[in-house]
């Protein structure tokens, strides 16, 4: 090791006291704005107002990446201040957030990126749970999956959107890459691989070139399969590197998605849309006249008012064969006016329609590293 003289050291000194200095000054700067964030939250609590908001939220962040100039890393202060917009939401009232658990799934990784890492996190063992977590006000708000870019839409949660009296208040773009990972990290030793349904139909390709003669088996989720590596040295587990690092598994191959880009969206459920951002979507679902003529009834009146259908997604009514229930994106706020119009035409046309949210459109990974290049 390289020893330093007098000179480096007192200059090393003075500047190591300097960084104490600094930190003193920021966490006295982040305890002002804790009690800031505080009178807040009592002033929205007696508005009767929750929170959360996130088109606030929005808006501070983009504030202090134009105050930053480049100076600081853009990504690395957007890390920074969610988690002190978090703490400080927090401290207004303490969240609960349900989502598809257990710890260290994609869901439960989604669910940090959006609410930062404050809320209380609740794991539920499927899907309808967290929506029953959600409408019965157990919780604040939950996180499902909803479609994945390989995969599609996941069928129990537009189920979900149908039965229960939730609203749709945001959403998440996370990409997906999938590890697998065991106790030893040797590919030689695997006997059995585990994991979710659509991590293992993600990943179908690189399984069948690599470990072809090895079993698969479904479960519940990516951590569950986790937990089994961990307690079973023949198992691997398809999992994310969150998952590797919280059971102490070693990595056996990264990167084992068959497709680059792989990416899920997920919805956040609450009871209160938040006020419209100018770059919003909105979410209905309805059921058309089993007419001829009806599916144009419906994308007319939208076209005509320059309202973009973003997604069309059909699926059966139980119990009643042959009819279909159409799960609908939109751009927009359903306070805008063109919005607001353009669903009222379409309503006629409608045997049933139902108003699930209006939110922020979420970041997709195209949409931050377009983000990033333009801020370095």
């Amino acid at each position: 090791m390289q020893m330093i003289d007098e000179k480096q050291y007192q200059k090393l000194k003075q500047l190591r006291e300097k960084i104490d200095q600094t930190d003193a000054r920021l966490v006295r700067l982040l305890q002002e704005r804790l009690s800031i964030a505080e009178e807040i939250g009592k002033t929205k609590a007696r508005a009767s107002q929750q929170p959360l908001d996130i088109t606030r939220e929005r808006e501070v962040i983009r504030h202090i990446l134009e105050l930053n100039k480049d100076r600081f890393p853009p990504e690395g202060l957007r890390v920074i201040f969610g988690e002190i917009i978090s703490a400080c939401r927090n401290a207004q009232r303490p969240a609960r957030i349900a989502y598809l658990g257990p710890e260290t799934t994609f869901t439960h990784l989604a669910a940090a990126r959006f609410f930062g890492h404050a809320p209380d996190f609740v794991p539920r063992n499927n899907i309808t749970e967290v929506f029953e977590e959600v409408e019965r006000r157990r919780t604040d708000y939950g996180v499902i999956p909803i479609e994945n870019s390989v995969e599609g839409t996941v069928a129990l949660a537009l189920d979900g959107l149908c039965e229960f009296k939730v609203k749709v208040c945001g959403e998440i773009y996370l990409p997906i890459s999938h590890d697998l990972i065991s106790q030893s990290g040797s590919i030689d030793q695997i006997r059995r691989i585990m994991s979710h349904p659509h991590a293992l139909a993600q990943c179908r390709i690189w399984l069948q070139k690599n470990l072809r003669a090895v079993p698969t088996e479904e479960v519940v989720s990516t951590a569950q399969a986790a937990r089994w590596a961990a307690v079973d040295p023949s198992v691997a587990a398809i999992a994310s590197p969150l998952a590797a690092r919280t059971y102490n598994l070693k990595t056996v191959e990264n990167h084992i998605e068959d497709f680059a880009g792989n990416t899920t969206r997920f919805l956040v459920l609450g009871h209160r849309c938040p006020r419209p951002s100018g770059n919003d979507k909105t979410s209905l679902l309805l059921s058309l006249e089993d007419k001829p003529g009806s599916l144009f009834k419906l994308l007319e009146p939208l076209a005509r008012r320059g309202v973009n259908l973003t997604k069309i997604q059909s699926r059966p009514v139980k119990n009643e064969p042959w009819r279909y229930l159409f799960y609908v994106d939109i751009a927009g706020h359903m306070e805008d006016h063109t919005v607001k119009d353009g669903i009222r035409a379409i309503r006629e046309g409608c045997t049933f329609l139902e108003w699930l949210g209006s939110y922020p459109k979420g970041q997709t990974p195209d949409d931050t590293a377009e983000a990033l290049s333009r801020e370095t």
